[in-house]
């Protein structure tokens, strides 16, 4: 048999100055902004729990670690593979580049390089390789654009999920708090490296993936719980309820079964949070991502005192809130009518509305009162998201999550009407306006908010002019040629000299909202940067917000004049130019609509 070893590494030992092919059995790089979300909020969760801003860099040696599971590596002829591990180490890998990106002395940048790409026998390379991999790879290290249009799988998630690490990027990491970060991600977050020579790799990674180390927590808290049901009938019935419940969870996506029970378990039965300081102790929130744990040290809270009550717990609880979760999970996945926001919150990858939406249904709500308590929450939730993008306030898990958390608990199990003049009550609290969209702009860390901003925009007006519209088409990255910001400016400051002193002071404005609106992908690259007075005649065959600049789209277009009418909002062509003033007052009709589209009159619907 052939050697095997295991043994703990960091982030740095695994990754610094070292090579790594992707082996032949491997599937592509496939990890969802989802992976990326939770990633980032366990590594921020794990790294505050020791930072202080009033330590000083060698304090990080004494900080917390935190273990992000085994990989495995096959050894053939001097060269390692790895066997089982490529989805998170490329993801560290991403993660490392956005670091090097953002720290802004060069020694400390040093430190990292090594992690990404490194030489050996005269030639320079990323550590991680790959065929399919290397011209994305390269453009993102080197800061540069990259079309992924025709590109392999793998290059086109890898650049997506660099974007997501842009946006999702924890606030609390950034600044002051981003060296020390940098530095325990490479010497406090550890990973167990399993190393083989030839085929043992490939035995030990299909004994972890196929028959599994150990039983995971669903099936753990089904022995506990059918081990405590007498009546053998009702056991032998309670455990095939179970196994097609999970089953169905399972076929939603291979987090969901986990995923699920942290959902429901948070909405209905959570009543502490962690406190967000140094030596703070995990409090119902978090212990209940060991769920099985959880409920076992809890049994009276949730009302498992009897034989009985597990048997009612799983027959009906479960089943009756399983089915929920899938409903929404969909609602998510596929735009669907009647539960909209809960797409569009997907799309700003929101993933707290999920326990937030369980949080109100009664176990005795019908069809009729569920669909309602969800759009109300998910409507909400929906102006929450929006009010904040359009004032620079961020969406990161730790600013928001202790909000969410009060606002679950507050909810729970609540009636329409109550539920409703609730969330009306939070929004009239809001400091956060529409506003803040008067002087609201694209920066680097903001454009999927902001193209989400803009498709709700075109989709709205489209919508409501009797238009055939589609808002799934212009947030998909996976049709051929998807929707991509256009400014309306070219990148030409000295065809701006009369309104603008300096070129920062130009291209600050040019990347308000006022001055973008969505293209296809290959339309807007062939517009380059031609003056506007040519351009607005090619926005005049395209989506009706683009349209609207132009005076044809003003011409035999009944319905949508019908809707300027009915509206009053201030749209207007631009015939020859586009000037400052036109820019103010294009950022004020968007503010306008905005306002229309994410109105609290929607709660005065729900709750008639």
């Amino acid at each position: 048999m052939s050697k095997v070893d295991a043994n703990p590494r960091t982030v740095r030992q695994l990754l610094s100055n070292m090579k790594y092919s992707i082996d032949y059995y491997q599937r592509e790089y496939e990890w969802t902004t989802e992976n990326i979300s939770e990633l980032l909020t366990d590594l921020e969760a794990k790294f505050s729990t020791s930072y202080d801003p009033s330590h000083d860099l060698a304090r990080v040696k004494d900080y917390a670690s935190y273990f992000l599971g085994p990989i495995v590596i096959s050894e053939r002829n001097g060269l390692k593979f790895v066997v089982d591990g490529q989805q998170r180490l490329t993801s560290l890998t991403l993660l490392v580049m956005y670091l090097i990106h953002n720290l802004s002395a060069n020694e400390d940048r040093a430190e990292l390089l090594p992690l990404v790409r490194s030489r050996q026998y005269g030639k320079t390379s990323f550590n991680i390789d790959g065929e399919d991999r290397v011209r994305c790879m390269e453009s993102l290290y080197q800061g540069q654009l990259f079309d992924p249009t025709n590109a392999p799988v793998s290059a086109r998630n890898i650049v997506a999920r660099y974007g997501d690490i842009e946006a999702l990027f924890p606030d609390s990491l950034k600044n002051k708090a981003l060296l020390h970060f940098a530095y325990w991600l490479m010497d406090k977050v550890v990973l167990v490296e399993i190393t083989a020579e030839g085929d043992e790799a490939y035995t030990i990674f299909e004994t972890m993936n196929d028959r599994g180390l150990s039983l995971n927590y669903s099936e753990l808290l089904k022995g506990y719980l059918l081990a405590n049901v007498v009546d053998e009938d009702q056991r032998k019935g309670a455990n095939a309820t179970w196994k097609r419940v999970m089953r169905e969870l399972s076929d939603l996506g291979k987090d969901d079964e986990a995923d699920f029970f942290k959902a429901w378990l948070r909405a209905k039965y959570a009543q502490t949070i962690r406190e967000r300081r140094k030596d703070a102790k995990n409090e119902d929130f978090e212990q209940i991502v060991s769920y099985h744990k959880w409920i076992r040290d809890r049994r009276p809270l949730i009302g498992l005192k009897s034989s009985d009550d597990i048997r009612d717990f799983i027959e009906n609880k479960l089943v009756r809130f399983a089915r929920l979760y899938e409903g929404i999970r969909k609602a998510a996945q596929t735009l669907t009518p009647g539960l909209e926001y809960i797409y569009f919150n997907a799309n700003n990858w929101f993933t707290l509305q999920y326990p937030l939406l369980l949080a109100p249904i009664r176990s005795n709500d019908g069809p009729d009162i569920i669909d309602r308590k969800l759009r109300l929450v998910a409507g909400y939730l929906d102006i929450f998201i929006a009010r904040r993008v359009v004032n620079f306030r961020t969406l990161g898990y730790s600013a928001i999550v202790y909000t969410m958390f009060n606002l679950m608990k507050e909810i729970r199990d609540l009636d329409v009407a109550a539920l409703a003049d609730l969330l009306r009550s939070k929004l009239t609290a809001m400091t956060e306006t529409f506003d803040g969209v008067a002087t609201f702009y694209l920066h680097q860390q903001n454009s999927h908010y902001v193209h989400h901003v803009l498709a709700r925009i075109t989709h709205h007006i489209e919508q409501q002019s009797g238009v055939a519209t589609r808002f799934e088409t212009y947030v998909s990255r996976e049709i051929s040629k998807p929707f991509e910001i256009e400014h309306i400016w070219a990148a030409k400051f000295e065809r701006h000299v009369d309104e603008f002193a300096t070129p920062e002071e130009f291209e600050s404005y040019r990347n308000r909202l006022g001055n973008l609106i969505l293209l296809p992908r290959g339309f807007n690259q062939s517009l380059g940067d031609a003056d506007y007075s040519k351009k607005v005649h090619a926005y005049f065959g395209q989506n009706l917000l683009a349209k609207s600049l132009c005076d044809l789209g003003y011409q035999n277009n009944p319905s949508f004049l019908a809707y300027v009418n009915r509206s009053e909002l201030p749209f207007q062509p631009y015939p020859t130019e586009f000037k400052k003033a036109d820019l103010d007052a294009r950022q004020n009709l968007y503010r306008r609509i905005c306002e229309e589209i994410w109105s609290p009159a929607r709660f005065e619907l729900e709750s008639a």
